[in-house]
């Protein structure tokens, strides 16, 4: 018998090396590379497919399947497809698997549904189900984590829906490798994605994040499937968040907003009423902008804090904005409007636990900074966005009709925005206010 090869690979990206390294040339990563026997792939010949004209491929455009859980449809697009790979990941304990198990309950209406558990016991699961009142004989509960049973009985009892939480804890005997491993994880992944396909049945993953914030495994893994939903949140803080990263068959703009309860997630249908609820009155360093996610306006409180600092070096914090960001602004305030930041802590902070990328919430933070800095509050009946450029000038963004649509859904009579978009929408009841540069909107906002 051949004596087996071994190589050693890279637990994080999957870069494998003849011997063994502390540092991964591709990644970075320190420590992390395991052994793992070589397999010597053996390709069978199989029958080529037929190239078919596009104007003979038939689409039905009723063949999305709803969830039973509108903010996850309008994640996925609109809902599930059928052959479709869904991979959900978020960090331990966010959510992943309530969210899955509640979806179970719309769609038991395309059939029977396999839940394979491979972390928890059955009795745990229906435990769960119980608390999230799901109760339905459609619903087979599966504990395993060998991916050849997993196989076996998807074959035998052929389910209309395959859940698989998660993907770190399955493993195939053909592999010596642990489970979790790159090698396990990406050929489980691959043969459940084939199941899938075969039988045009929508499969949904659950997998882990590691503590840099990425699907644990190769990044192969994220290629193989057709959707990936990140659930993001704090376990402190109620809200979660559903973003969309990649997805095949719709925009990955779109976001999904839920409340963490006893009774399980409950869907947020006005997110921005939601995160205003409990905003401060007359209170230095708080200010309402619109920020757009998809098709979804949303309006959200900016606070910042403006403090002496008392090191030797001000301290910049930014939670849900960039920090790169926030220190391009507080340079614009300093050399445009002339004021000394220089020795003061400056922190900022998006309300609700949102997480927000968008330039045309710039304005908003520099209101928030002005208006902790002077100590003067900001009318609560307005709001404010746009984007902030380096020589001071207020940029137009797209949408703004949208955006104040929704502040005047909510109640704002006056709105501070950019001249540029202030000049192409009207709307009645609502006094909007078009301005070039930051020190126009500052001197508006604390007159």
């Amino acid at each position: 018998m051949p004596k087996p090869k071994f190589l050693y690979q890279c637990q994080s990206c999957g870069h494998t090396s003849p011997k063994w390294l502390g540092k991964c040339p591709d990644c970075g990563e320190w420590n992390s590379f395991a052994e793992e026997e070589a397999r010597v792939t053996k390709l069978s010949r199989q029958k080529t497919a037929r190239p078919v004209s596009l104007d003979e491929i038939v689409y039905s455009s009723g063949s999305r399947h709803s969830t039973g859980i509108r903010e996850l449809d309008r994640t996925l697009g609109g809902g599930v497809v059928n052959g479709s790979v869904v991979l959900i990941g978020g960090d331990p304990g966010i959510g992943k698997s309530t969210l899955v198990l509640q979806s179970l309950t719309g769609l038991t209406d395309l059939g029977k549904v396999m839940y394979v558990s491979g972390e928890e016991s059955p009795e745990q699961v229906k435990i769960r189900a119980e608390r999230l009142s799901i109760k339905s004989e459609k619903i087979m509960l599966l504990p395993e984590t060998s991916l050849e049973g997993i196989l076996s009985v998807a074959r035998e009892v052929k389910p209309q829906v395959i859940i698989v939480d998660s993907i770190q804890t399955i493993f195939s005997l053909e592999l010596p490798s642990a489970p979790g491993s790159v090698g396990q994880i990406r050929e489980c992944a691959t043969k459940l994605m084939f199941h899938a396909k075969k039988q045009n049945v929508p499969l949904f993953i659950v997998g882990h994040v590691t503590k840099e914030g990425a699907i644990a495994g190769p990044k192969v893994l994220e290629h193989i499937v057709d959707t990936v939903l990140y659930f993001e949140g704090d376990k402190g803080n109620p809200f979660r968040i559903l973003r969309a990263v990649k997805n095949r068959f719709g925009s990955t703009n779109e976001i999904g907003v839920f409340e963490m309860m006893d009774t399980g997630l409950k869907e947020v249908d006005n997110p921005s009423q939601l995160f205003l609820s409990e905003r401060p009155v007359n209170v230095p360093g708080s200010v309402v902008t619109v920020s757009l996610e998809g098709t979804r306006p949303l309006l959200v409180e900016i606070q910042a804090l403006a403090s002496a600092s008392s090191f030797g070096v001000p301290r910049r914090t930014a939670i849900g904005v960039d920090y790169n960001r926030i220190n391009l602004l507080v340079a614009v305030l300093e050399k445009r409007l002339g004021m000394h930041m220089g020795n003061m802590d400056i922190y900022v902070n998006v309300v609700g636990g949102l997480k927000i990328n968008e330039p045309a919430i710039d304005m908003g933070v520099v209101a928030a900074i002005v208006s902790s800095f002077r100590n003067q509050p900001i009318d609560t009946g307005v709001f404010t966005f746009g984007e902030v450029g380096l020589s001071g000038e207020l940029r137009a963004i797209s949408q703004a009709d949208v955006r104040i649509n929704e502040a005047l859904k909510l109640g704002f009579k006056k709105g501070i925005v950019p001249a540029s978009n202030a000049n192409t929408v009207e709307h009645p009841g609502m006094e909007v206010t078009g301005v070039k540069t930051v020190e126009e909107a500052i001197d508006i906002l604390l007159f």
